[in-house]
């Protein structure tokens, strides 16, 4: 039973105009999301992520007020136990579009439409950073952010590794010591495919938006390209890092952040009590069965 029948009487009131049977649902890490015609409904799958509802709603409007260049999510409404629903929940105005299939990338000429729009993103990303008002709003990365990470994974996620595993675990870690702190940009820290929206335009790809910006600040855009390059193969990749042009140290530090991806999974996953995630992204670092 998914959550459109789970929830079926709250969805009729958020989404009256919709036919809830037919709703496509997507299952995040996070939050259950159902997409209807105008608007997306995010339903918390565990309580620390429906404690930070209020606060995603909060950047939301923030990001509405800058100049990003690109489209992000209107929040409407955002309800918790108390109101009735029994269930914390997010209403947002949905941005028209879909993910696009990694098989879309085989021919030559949207592989190259999409590392374009790709690449204008993060040369817009890149300049909202300097503008003073972005600044003022946006958190800045921790400075001592991966030194706490390599820690907390040590401490939280090594007794469920194998001693082949936590070795593996540690060379990943061992690369972040390097990385300095940089706060130059707007990163929306989880840029995945699921998170970049497109249309069809002509045939081809048209960036039409970004979702999910939960984790946005001021930091290192290597971050973000690392999740463009885990969701879509290095060379889209490299043809992005050709066209916003590799500065000094880029290329190692993209490969050093994507190294982590399956510990920052597991990492949040265990915090949120969700032991499906969690254990996904340990399977490379427990004994093989």
């Amino acid at each position: 039973m998914d959550v459109t029948e789970t929830r079926q009487s709250l969805l009729g009131r958020l989404l009256p105009d919709d036919d809830l049977p037919d709703l496509p649902v997507h299952r995040g890490q996070f939050h259950d999301v159902v997409i209807g015609a105008e608007r997306v409904v995010c339903f918390a799958r565990t309580g620390a992520a429906g404690g930070r509802l209020p606060q995603r709603a909060a950047v939301l409007r923030t990001l509405s007020g800058l100049d990003l260049g690109v489209r992000t999510p209107e929040p409407l409404a955002v309800g918790d136990s108390r109101d009735g629903a029994g269930v914390p929940y997010l209403l947002l105005g949905r941005i028209p579009g879909a993910p696009l299939a990694p098989a879309e990338l085989r021919s030559g000429e949207v592989a190259g439409a999409v590392a374009a729009q790709y690449a204008a993103l993060f040369t817009r990303l890149a300049a909202a950073g300097s503008e003073p008002a972005v600044r003022e709003a946006l958190p800045r990365v921790p400075r001592d952010r991966w030194r706490a990470f390599a820690g907390e994974v040590r401490a939280e996620l090594f007794t469920f590794m194998s001693a082949a595993g936590r070795e593996r675990a540690e060379r990943e870690l061992a690369a972040l010591r390097d990385l300095p702190h940089l706060t130059s940009a707007v990163v929306h820290g989880d840029l995945g495919g699921e998170n970049v929206l497109w249309e069809r335009r002509d045939g081809l790809p048209r960036l039409s938006g970004v979702v999910d910006w939960d984790d946005v600040c001021l930091g290192d855009q290597a971050e973000d390209l690392a999740a463009v390059g885990a969701s879509y193969g290095t060379a889209l990749l490299e043809e992005v890092l050709s066209r916003i042009g590799a500065r000094p140290g880029l290329t190692a530090r993209i490969s050093a952040i994507r190294g982590t991806f399956a510990l920052q999974q597991a990492l949040y996953a265990a915090r949120d009590g969700d032991r499906e995630e969690m254990d996904d992204g340990l399977s490379g670092y427990r004994v093989a069965r």
